[in-house]
């Protein structure tokens, strides 16, 4: 930063403590990016967004940074926000067009109701079903702890690694590793593993309940 840079990657909040600590200038900026701008947004980093490019905007003005915004999903306030911070002639690109209530006509979906207490043993053998010994299994939890305790549950009759906020980046390099490469067939995770992540050849996908 200090002896100057072309492209800045970074959070909304570690950006602007650079700004509040007078080690970055931004009155040069041409271009800016929000990527997953309605998780961020969604988020709460609103306000820091717009505190970061406070400086930069003025309204109708022809010197304002070119804008591109990424957004997987496009609420109606993600508009709002380009309309805001985007020219009037602002182009939309769709690279999902009607897609976007579709799955693969080749996934079945399968709902399966039992206790709590039932679980690991009905996922064992939900598993050996439908993966067998050798395919890729990925089970999502709602919280760190059910994830760890799936993973070391006796009644997984396969190999399982556990994946989580609270395990270093690292170790969860390793574990993303060793399951692509075949290292253990059941990979269970909170939603931390559910965007992002390119994995070939999985064969099941289970969450443990509704997503909220």
């Amino acid at each position: 930063l200090r002896s100057g840079i072309d492209i800045l990657v970074g959070t909304p909040g570690r950006i602007k403590d650079h700004i509040e600590n007078n080690k970055l200038e931004l009155s040069s900026v041409k271009h800016v990016v929000l990527d997953e701008v309605d998780h961020m947004l969604d988020m709460g980093f609103a306000e820091q967004v717009e505190e970061i490019l406070g400086f930069a905007y003025k309204k109708g003005s022809e010197n304002n940074p070119q804008t591109l915004l990424f957004s997987a999903t496009c609420p109606r306030w993600v508009y709002d926000v380009a309309k805001k911070y985007m020219k009037d002639e602002y182009e939309q690109i769709d690279l999902i067009g009607r897609k976007t209530q579709r799955t693969a006509t080749t996934v079945e979906h399968l709902a399966i109701q039992c206790r709590s207490s039932q679980r690991a043993g009905v996922l064992g053998d939900i598993i050996q079903v439908y993966s067998g010994s050798q395919g890729r299994t990925i089970v999502f939890c709602e919280t760190k702890k059910d994830a760890n305790e799936l993973a070391m549950n006796a009644s997984l009759k396969q190999d399982a690694q556990s994946l989580h906020g609270d395990i270093p980046q690292k170790q969860r390099e390793i574990t993303l590793k060793g399951f692509r490469n075949g290292v253990f067939e059941v990979l269970i995770a909170t939603n931390v593993a559910a965007r992002g992540l390119d994995i070939p050849e999985v064969d099941l996908v289970i969450q443990c309940s509704p997503p909220k």
